[in-house]
């Protein structure tokens, strides 16, 4: 094993293992919910749309002083609070069927606590990992996690969808819930890292927010990359959200199906994060998320011809090669700001991060509901997969699109 590589630092270890169990009880869940509100609760687009917007909208409501807050607390501490946290809630649904009280009420606050604890979760690992690894380990530690993810993709909503199947969806949420469980057990062994340099005494909260954002949206690499995620953010949630409707109601396909349709974007997310840094090398940093965005974005628009027979699998290509060229963007994205961000401001950067990008899934999920319950959902599909289309423009007409490798390590800000 190379001295570079992150899997020789234990932490990484620790923490690899319990995103893996995270991602399975996520990708469950994801699958889970709004199948059990179409098919338990008779839900419907703005139903499903409501659910998609509130799981998301806790980014828009606590994203930004989260981050201020993770600058200054244990990344311990916030990880294992965060599992637990959506364990509970998550366990309440299947509680909640076998009283024969379970509504769409329920799983809209279910949804909406479990986005809470996401927020801290999301912002804490991102901030703990150039920590745990070094800045030199980033990308292939940053690909690695992407990876992961993209497995969490293709099983836990190819398990979801199969649990779903056999053993209904309430079990599918107990699963979900014993998963962040057992992620939230094994955070416990990660070792006490140092609380970071903290922002100057007396600073306020907003103004250390405001450094953050400043910091993000003021440098033209940054902000273009925020930019291109937050469009195919929400480009991907509109397609996301009416997917199921699509597959249930209009085309009479199983839970399983679904499951495995999202399984191939999965698998698009895996092959592109496992070929961002090979790549990257070869053509450069910048330039290959602009090429890559320019040649499979448009893949997208093979999604909404869904149907039966060919059109599925012609979709299926679409939907994988499209998330082919999301992995890369995340992997290649994700170490770009990482290198471009001072340690103290990690947890702030992230934090604006998450809540644009995150934010952009509420929008995406409110587009959703409102377009399918005044037009169609075969129209807001089409909508969706145009957005992420053209989600590249703004690194393509970026600084980004020279770039050929990474930036050196950025310097900590000095205090006034």
């Amino acid at each position: 094993m190379s001295t570079d590589s992150p899997w020789r630092v234990p932490d990484f270890r620790v923490l690899i293992t319990a995103t893996a169990l995270g991602q399975l009880a996520t990708n469950t869940a994801y699958v889970g919910v709004p199948v059990l509100a179409v098919a338990a609760l008779d839900a419907g687009p703005g139903q499903v749309g409501a659910l998609a917007a509130l799981s998301t909208a806790a980014f828009l409501l606590v994203g930004l002083p989260a981050g201020a807050w993770v600058d200054r607390i244990r990344h311990r501490r916030v990880l294992i609070a965060a599992d637990l946290v959506r364990a509970g809630t998550f366990a309440t649904v299947p509680f909640a069927w076998w009283l024969d009280v379970l509504s769409l009420p329920h799983l809209y606050a279910v949804v909406l606590l479990a986005g809470f604890a996401t927020v801290f979760a999301d912002v804490g690992a991102q901030s703990a990992l150039p920590q745990l690894v070094g800045r030199e380990r980033l990308i292939p530690a940053n690909a690695a996690i992407v990876s992961l993810i993209s497995v969490g993709n293709v099983a836990g909503r190819g398990a979801g969808g199969g649990l779903i199947q056999l053993l209904t969806a309430p079990i599918a949420m107990a699963c979900t819930a014993l998963g962040y469980l057992a992620s939230a057990l094994r955070l416990t062994g990660l070792r006490r890292a140092p609380v970071r340099p903290a922002p100057a005494v007396g600073s306020p909260l907003r103004a250390q927010i405001r450094e953050g954002v400043r910091h993000v949206l003021g440098n033209a690499e940054l902000r273009a990359l925020a930019l291109t995620a937050a469009l195919a953010n929400v480009g991907s949630q509109i397609v996301n959200t009416v997917l199921p409707l699509i597959f249930l109601s209009e085309l009479d396909y199983s839970a399983a199906t679904l499951g495995l349709f999202w399984a191939a974007g999965g698998t698009g997310l895996l092959l592109g994060a496992r070929c961002a840094g090979p790549v990257a090398t070869r053509l450069g940093h910048g330039r290959t998320l602009a090429i890559a965005g320019l040649c499979l974005g448009p893949a997208a628009l093979l999604v909404p011809l869904v149907g039966h027979g060919g059109w599925l699998w012609l979709a299926g290509t679409g939907w994988l090669l499209a998330m082919f060229k999301i992995g890369m963007d995340n992997v290649l994205g994700v170490s770009l700001r990482q290198r471009m961000t001072p340690d103290p401001l990690l947890g702030r950067m992230n934090a604006t991060f998450r809540f644009l990008l995150t934010g952009a899934l509420a929008v995406g999920a409110a587009i959703a509901g409102v377009l399918g319950a005044l037009t169609s959902v075969r129209l807001t599909a089409w909508t969706g997969a145009a957005v992420i289309a053209l989600a590249f423009l703004p690194v393509f007409l970026s600084p980004l699109r020279h770039r050929r490798e990474l930036p050196e390590q950025a310097e900590n800000p000095v205090s006034a």
